[in-house]
């Protein structure tokens, strides 16, 4: 199963959250994030339900939008097949940016929680208590413990993230979206003038670029560990990606032409970011993503919804 998200609020969005309020439906939901789709008697004889049962918490979660169903041909008539909507589901009792302000929607995620990468030596990845796995060993970047790295390094290629579209879940619409990461260059060591061009694509679609002054060692970050040798990356420079019906600005800035209308959110459950260097970038410097417990902010990737 494609891995999705959905982050909820406590006090919003009360369908979900009544949905998720009884175990027969929890237990429905793990079977097909388990089994993949199934139909209404698979379901049944899978759980030991009554057809009835699993049929009336099929449709509950439909109408919540955490189930999709479709029909297709059966031996006699038709049958429904349901799929999980989402693999992981969070909420969240924190006050959030979403509760002080209705019209924004935050999301955190960690610079280590990518679902697909590209990346090429010297790379690596590290937790705020040590290394993860070999320096410069791309094929490691997949492996489970990335989700723990709050440091992550690669000298060409990308990382792509998705994060839920909570928006759509909530049926509002977005009147901008904003990316904010801190980012400097990658280069062995450190070098406060090695220019990198960085370029963020949300959907598949390049949005700006950004280009880097250099790697910064020349002082320890706010938030990186003592352990972490000062000749390596201390820290970056936060920049913000905000699209809007006007364009695509990089703190402020103009940055491209892309618009809201371009990035096509309304169709998809998901947003996907990918942070990487083109292939055609004039400056291939590499680049450095900090999160928490590194740098000078201490924030994993941060996307807003304005809605």
């Amino acid at each position: 199963m494609e891995r999705s998200f959905l982050t909820i609020a406590a006090g919003e969005n009360h369908e979900a959250i009544r949905a998720l309020s009884a175990p027969a439906r929890i237990e429905i939901l793990k079977l097909l994030c388990a089994k993949g789709p199934l139909n209404i008697n698979d379901i049944a004889q899978a759980l030991s339900l009554p057809q009835s049962t699993v049929a009336t918490g099929i449709q509950i979660l439909e109408e919540a939008g955490l189930v999709d169903s479709r029909l297709a041909k059966a031996r006699k008539g038709n049958q429904k097949i349901c799929s999980a909507t989402y693999s992981e589901i969070l909420i969240s009792f924190e006050e959030s940016a979403a509760q002080r302000a209705n019209n924004i929607i935050e999301v955190e995620m960690p610079v280590g929680l990518y679902t697909s990468c590209d990346v090429h030596a010297p790379c690596g990845l590290c937790s705020s208590e040590s290394v993860i796995g070999p320096l410069d060993v791309p094929d490691y970047f997949l492996d489970p413990q990335r989700m723990q790295a709050g440091l992550v390094w690669f000298g060409r290629g990308y990382v792509e993230y998705k994060f839920p579209n909570n928006a759509k879940v909530l049926n509002k619409d977005i009147r901008a979206i904003e990316f904010s990461l801190e980012l400097s260059s990658e280069v062995p060591g450190t070098n406060a003038d090695w220019p990198s061009d960085i370029t963020l694509w949300v959907n598949g679609m390049a949005i700006g670029t950004w280009t880097s002054p250099g790697d910064y060692g020349d002082k320890r970050g706010a938030f990186t560990p003592a352990w972490w040798k000062l000749e390596g990356s201390q820290y970056g420079m936060m920049k913000t990606w905000r699209i809007s019906t006007r364009g695509t600005f990089i703190d402020g800035v103009a940055a491209s032409n892309v618009t809201l209308s371009d990035l096509a959110l309304g169709q998809h459950s998901s947003i996907r970011l990918r942070v990487g260097i083109a292939e055609n970038a004039g400056h291939t410097g590499g680049v450095n993503i900090f999160g928490r417990g590194f740098g000078n902010h201490g924030r994993d990737i941060i996307m807003r919804l304005h809605v």
